[in-house]
């Protein structure tokens, strides 16, 4: 699986995650609820109600593992993350297109 794969599948996630109002997603792994948590965090402004389900996400996950919340900018070494602006851009044009 090439990076633009692993992008796209973890997009469709956020966005599964984002819109999971009726029987919520929990995150899978660490690395996922980072993920959620950090997609949040750039679509506030945006997406208010998605990013608070987003949030609920992560925040269930590390409940449970705390110990594996990780600071933003290692949640970006990691390599999911290419940058937040390609992040923004990328779930703004995905949350429009499922709100179709």
């Amino acid at each position: 699986m090439n990076p633009r794969d692993r992008e796209a599948i973890m997009l469709d996630r956020c966005v599964l995650a984002a819109r999971s109002v009726d029987v919520p997603i929990d995150a899978e792994n660490g690395r996922e609820a980072n993920i959620f948590r950090v997609a949040a965090m750039v679509m506030q402004s945006s997406f208010p109600f998605e990013c608070k389900t987003l949030m609920a996400c992560a925040d269930r996950y590390f409940a449970a593992n705390p110990d594996e919340l990780a600071p933003v900018v290692n949640v970006i070494h990691q390599g999911d993350i290419i940058s937040l602006p390609r992040l923004r851009n990328s779930l703004t044009r995905k949350l429009n297109a499922a709100a179709r």
